[in-house]
């Protein structure tokens, strides 16, 4: 089981001095994925869909490369990027990977959208899939279906925290970054079935 560090006590109020990000920039299979962090953990992670679907590679081996120099990164932005890098190549290990620390205010306190998030992170391993009413009821609320879709559109840190894992009762798999990536969501869920067939 993933022991997963959400800091919060040193996030700072607007106006006030912020913690020092540094954005590192990868090239995935999905094309680049920029993460930023400080020294607290990850803050966001951010896929640019910038290669077209057709030119995604279906064969021959997977991976992420860094595009910048990982010298003077916090120790919790290296372990995203060895994490991310894993997940390309051999993505049955990532369970026994330690994840980062995340550093983002949609991941603090004990508002409904963090509690899913963390249902999602805790629960849904790796190639599982959950309908969004089922984490519903995971999270204590089974009645807020929708809220759990709201959720997944405010997930800072996708991958990590897999919202690609989350389907639709019929087994659609639903939307994927407001839509624009559906094709990306169909992409990680292959990925993962065929990468837990090793």
């Amino acid at each position: 089981m993933h022991t997963v560090k959400f800091q919060g006590s040193k996030m700072k109020k607007q106006g006030e001095s912020q913690c020092t990000q540094k954005t590192i920039s990868l090239l995935s299979p999905l094309g680049t994925i920029q993460v930023s962090g400080c020294e607290n953990g990850v803050h966001t992670i951010q896929i640019l869909m910038d290669v077209a679907p057709a030119e995604r590679s279906s064969g021959g081996p997977l991976s992420c490369v860094v595009n910048d120099s990982l010298a003077e990164t916090s120790p919790e932005l290296q372990r995203c990027v060895e994490w991310l890098q894993a997940y390309f190549s051999e993505p049955q290990t990532t369970g026994s990977l330690p994840l980062p620390g995340f550093h983002h205010p949609a991941l603090q306190g004990d508002s409904f959208t963090s509690r899913v998030l963390q249902v999602l992170l805790r629960h849904v391993t790796f190639g599982k899939t959950v309908s969004y009413k089922r984490l519903a009821e995971m999270a204590g609320n089974p009645r807020a279906v929708r809220a759990v879709g709201g959720a997944m559109r405010k997930n800072p840190v996708p991958l990590l925290i897999p919202c690609h894992r989350v389907i639709s009762s019929s087994g659609q798999s639903g939307p994927y970054m407001s839509g624009k990536g559906n094709h990306l969501k169909q992409w990680l869920l292959t990925h993962e079935r065929q990468g837990g067939e090793g």
